[in-house]
Parts: structure tokens; C-alpha cells; sequence
């Protein structure tokens, strides 16, 4: 009987360091992957602004050193349209969204998100002489299936879409999805975002391409355009980036 006991405890011994090895094994891969995690989150990120940014061929491979060069990223009040310093190191606007202290509800039916940060990134490119070329706005709204993130790509004029460009959705391959797709993509650039400082752009069937204020919707994926549209009339909107799109602060 003690024999048993003994095979037993030697037994439940055994499995439980086991069990802490693996334990301490799996926690020290965690932490020595974390950085490495954070690198390449930092990248991709920046690949979708050169994207948006008119400048992935320019970037030949080094995306962080073009992104260091030509782009920039500023932090503004999203209630003036101000430029302002960010809250904190490594600062969030996703992460702050969720922060009663640093964001707002919003206003408004079918956006997908029940708040927005106070402090907004922008991200600002200019051209090798200096002058200011584009402004990329980070975008997001309710899709089909989930929130869909993407970035908003103007003129120096504040008025006319270079790009928009999606990078992170769960939408249906072959419905939703074709927001990546590079023909629908094209359909944006030279659109109109405001008609006399409302919001115009539309995501509607049959636009054509010489509408100047919308776009084709995609084909057997209404909610998406849907939330396309909603997206952008929000962002573009008084309580998203309008007040600092009118101030064109970038110019000064």
C-alpha cells in the first residue's frame, strides 16, 4: 500500500515540474518574442501609411527609413482641430478610446464603437523640399462582421482622397473583402470628401467614375459599403477630423 503511495506521489511529482518547466519555458519565449512582436507591429503599421502615403514604390524595401523621412506623425484635438502634444509616451488612440479620462462617446447610429479618443494621430507627408503632400487619417467603423480599420489619404487640400486603405477587417472573402481590392481601391483617388464644407462622398451603386463626390459600391457586400460610408461620415464629420481639416493647420 505504501508502495502505491509512494509510485503515486513520485508520479504527481513528476507531472507538476513538468508542468513548471514547460510553464517557465513557454513565459520566457513570451517575453523574449514581445519585442520582436512589437517590431513587426510597428512595421506593418508603417507599410499601410507609405501605402496610403503614394510612396511603397519609393520605399524599395526600407519602409522605416522612408517612413522616417517623409512622414510624420502629429497628435490632435479632435473637439478644435488643434495640434497638441500626446498624453503620454506611446501614446494609443485605439487603446485610449477605451479610457473614460482620454476619450468621448459618440454620437451617432451604426459606427460600430461606443467611443473615440480625445487625441487623434495624424500623420503627416511631405515631399523632399519639405512641402506637405498628404494627410493620412486613421479611420475605423462597423463592417459586415467586425470594425474595420483602415487610413484616409487627402490632398493638401484637405478636400480631395488619394488613397484609402484598409488593413485590418474580417469581412467575406470575395464580397466584403474587395475593399483590398486594388481596382476598387483606384476608384477613390480625385474624389471630393465636402460640397461647400458638408460631407459628400458616397459609397452608392452605380457612381460611375465621373462623379465626383462617390463611389462604386462593392458588388453583394452592402453592409460593408455600408459601414464604408458610415466610417467616413463620421471621421469626416464635426466630431471626428473636420475641425482640424478646416483649420488646414499643416499649411502653417
Amino acid at each position: 500500500m505504501s508502495a502505491k503511495k509512494e509510485t503515486l506521489g513520485k508520479t504527481i511529482g513528476v507531472v507538476l515540474a513538468v508542468c513548471l518547466v514547460c510553464s517557465i519555458v513557454v513565459s520566457g519565449a513570451a517575453v523574449g518574442l514581445r519585442s520582436l512582436q512589437q517590431t513587426n507591429a510597428a512595421l506593418d503599421k508603417q507599410t499601410n501609411i507609405i501605402e496610403a502615403a503614394g510612396l511603397t514604390e519609393k520605399a524599395a524595401g526600407d519602409i522605416a527609413g522612408t517612413y522616417e523621412k517623409f512622414v510624420e506623425e502629429r497628435f490632435v484635438d479632435l473637439a478644435t482641430g488643434a495640434y497638441v502634444e500626446a498624453p503620454h509616451s506611446g501614446y494609443d488612440m485605439y487603446k485610449s478610446a477605451k479610457d473614460p479620462q482620454l476619450s468621448s462617446k459618440v454620437e451617432g447610429k451604426n459606427i460600430g464603437f461606443l467611443s473615440r479618443a480625445n487625441i487623434a494621430s495624424v500623420y503627416i507627408v511631405k515631399n523632399e523640399a519639405g512641402n506637405v503632400e498628404r494627410v493620412i487619417l486613421p479611420v475605423h467603423g462597423s463592417g459586415l462582421w467586425d470594425l474595420m480599420y483602415g487610413f484616409l489619404a487627402l490632398d493638401a487640400d484637405g478636400n480631395t482622397v488619394k488613397e484609402l486603405v484598409y488593413y485590418k477587417h474580417k469581412e467575406t472573402p470575395g464580397l466584403g473583402a474587395e475593399i483590398l481590392n486594388p481596382s476598387w481601391k483606384a476608384k477613390w483617388s480625385g474624389k471630393k470628401v465636402y460640397d461647400n464644407g458638408e460631407v459628400a462622398i458616397q459609397v452608392k451603386k452605380n457612381a460611375g467614375p465621373d462623379n465626383t463626390y462617390a463611389v462604386d459600391a462593392l458588388s453583394g457586400a452592402t453592409l460593408t459599403s455600408n459601414g464604408v460610408q458610415n466610417t467616413l461620415t463620421y471621421w469626416l464629420g464635426e466630431n471626428g477630423f473636420k475641425p482640424y481639416l478646416t483649420k488646414q493647420s499643416w499649411k502653417s
